[in-house]
């Protein structure tokens, strides 16, 4: 037999690398599954059974090498002698060859012209333990338990939500998917965890209506989130929960919108903190890539046009709330826009301008301009540290631009200098640490800002500033 030679070669010197696997053609429950497989057995030779979870088994023709198995699969699909979602598995354990039978029955097994209606690989919808229905009793034994006692009505298991699911990803061990399940849930916490009927394990959110999951399956895509597993399926097909999905508001695709000036869009992703680029308006990988990364996040809609609408219009109404105000600083030169209703002048040193907390805000900014290069830039940088305005920095340094990151309990310090037309531009913004949250937007909305003012008249150190007056 051709299952036995493939063995006996497997076996031989140079062999060990060939991979056995098995064309997974169908699963029946265990009670019906010889008359099936026995049928399937009188059209194709090497055709095994092999359990699956739930009381199920499955039927499979091999063994034999994957590449043999990948023509194989595809010749018997395009001919529509197998069904059309038969695919390859590994052989799996307790596999056994089944013998045809000289006259498989017809109205169980697969008829010659091909997979019997309806076929499918995967576990039948029905419930664990169901049986096929079968047509009512008539006759005297059926008036005679017309005329019994009522018993009590089993009440009917709940149906299952209406819609599909969208699958993330497949794995075949408990420990993996548990493992991805928990890093799924910290942006999407909806997610849930199934048991599919060919025994892998799915991370899957829903469920939802068929249009809306395929829209965001393009999301997921172009975000580069999801592989070649991730796919819409039916509640059958996804199989039984260990960790159900919650509800999740995920909106339907609306009208084609237009999309943004890239000017406003890259502005807005890096208040959002998906971007870290220049603000250059001009289209490319990085910017493409907040983008998609922006749709997950904000699920405003699956339409990337709309979603940069959407958080264009949340960036405006933030920066309302937060009162931005221009700021035109005489000392250092530089002009921004700040939450001055946060900040109030408290003295200009050592070339600093240094605005302290407004009202026990908690809040300070430290600007400096001088000209220089390189080297004077790094001296800025090294003052900060000293002065611990960024407590145990974490440290960005290229030519020409510099940045610094740090936190202790009580507030984060972020410092930014740059050489730009011969002058060095320092920013130091101290911020509580209670409000973590806007933190890097104040910082993207300080930096995106800042120009150069006409270099003012040197101002004494006790001169009054009222630098927080509106433009």
């Amino acid at each position: 037999m051709r299952g036995l030679g493939f063995l006996i070669v497997a076996m031989l010197p140079g062999a060990a690398l060939a991979e056995p696997v098995v064309l997974r053609i169908e699963a029946q429950r265990s009670a019906a599954v010889a008359p099936v497989a026995e049928g399937w057995a009188g059209r194709f030779p090497d055709v095994m059974t092999f359990p699956l979870p739930g009381g199920w088994t499955g039927i499979g023709l091999g063994p034999m090498e994957r590449e043999a198995a990948e023509a194989e699969l595809a010749r018997l699909r395009a001919s529509g002698e197998i069904p059309g979602d038969s695919f390859i598995v590994p052989v799996p354990e307790g596999a056994q060859p089944v013998q045809a039978t000289a006259a498989p029955p017809e109205a169980e097994g697969p008829s010659a012209a091909g997979p019997a209606p309806g076929s499918s690989t995967f576990v039948p919808s029905g419930a664990e333990g169901d049986e096929p229905a079968t047509p009512a009793d008539t006759g005297p034994e059926a008036d005679e338990q017309a005329d019994a006692p009522e018993t009590a009505a089993v009440e009917p298991a709940p149906a299952p939500p209406a819609g599909d699911y969208l699958r993330l990803q497949r794995f075949d061990t408990r420990e993996a998917a548990d493992a991805a399940l928990a890093s799924w849930r910290e942006d999407f916490p909806e997610a849930g965890l199934f048991q599919q009927p060919d025994g892998g394990l799915a991370i899957a959110l829903g469920p939802m209506p068929a249009e809306v999951a395929e829209a965001w399956l393009g999301a997921f895509r172009t975000a580069q989130r999801v592989g070649r597993f991730a796919a819409v399926l039916p509640p059958a097909d996804l199989g039984q929960p260990l960790e159900p999905a919650e509800e999740i508001d995920l909106p339907a695709p609306g009208p084609a919108a237009e999309m943004p000036p890239l000017e406003d869009i890259q502005r807005a992703l890096r208040w959002a903190g998906h971007y870290d680029g220049e603000i250059d308006g001009k289209d490319g990988p990085q910017t493409r890539a907040a983008i998609a990364a922006e749709v997950l996040a904000l699920r405003a809609s699956p339409d990337p046009a709309a979603t940069m609408q959407a958080l264009i219009a949340q960036r405006e109404d933030w920066r309302e709330d937060m009162n931005l105000t221009r700021l035109d600083d005489p000392q250092s030169g530089l002009s921004l826009v700040a939450p001055m209703d946060r900040l109030q002048f408290d003295r200009n040193e050592q070339g600093l301008s240094i605005y302290g907390p407004r009202d026990g805000s908690g809040a300070a900014l430290i600007l400096y301009g001088a000209p220089g290069g390189q080297q004077e830039m790094l001296d800025f940088t090294g003052l900060v540290t000293a002065l611990g305005w960024v407590p145990s920095p974490e440290r960005q340094v290229a030519r020409g631009r510099a940045t610094l990151v740090g936190r202790n309990d009580t507030h984060i310090g972020q410092a930014e200098a740059r050489v730009a037309d011969g002058r060095v531009q320092g920013m130091v913004l101290i911020w509580p640490v209670m409000d973590a949250a806007d933190q890097p937007r104040v910082a993207a909305e300080i930096l995106d800002s800042i120009r150069v003012t006409p270099a003012a008249e040197p101002v004494p150190e006790d001169a009054p500033l009222s630098p927080d007056d509106p433009a």
